[in-house]
């Protein structure tokens, strides 16, 4: 899966991490919606650091259809509500 990272970059992500993923999604979530700006901040840093952990960075010049986009790591808690669906940011 290619995932980007706004403001960063795109990374390609095994599938079989999705799992791991998807819990941290489903903490931001709950975050967000509770209007917890602290728990928001640091899971948003968590899953951010996931992905570039797992995640194995493309070139610069690289520009392939990204399967998922996450928001940048200084995006707002209001920015990130509107990027969400009932689903999260992870597809399940």
């Amino acid at each position: 899966m290619i995932v980007r990272i706004m403001g960063e970059g795109q990374v390609t992500l095994d599938d079989s991490h999705v799992v791991e993923l998807n819990k941290l999604d489903d903490e931001l979530l709950a975050e967000v919606e509770s209007g917890d700006e602290e728990g928001f901040r640091r899971t948003l840093g968590a899953l951010l650091d996931s992905v570039r952990r797992l995640g194995t960075p493309l070139p610069d010049d690289a520009l392939e259809p990204s399967e998922l986009i996450l928001p940048a790591p200084d995006a707002t808690l209001e920015e990130v509500r509107e990027m969400l669906s009932d689903d999260g940011l992870i597809p399940g």
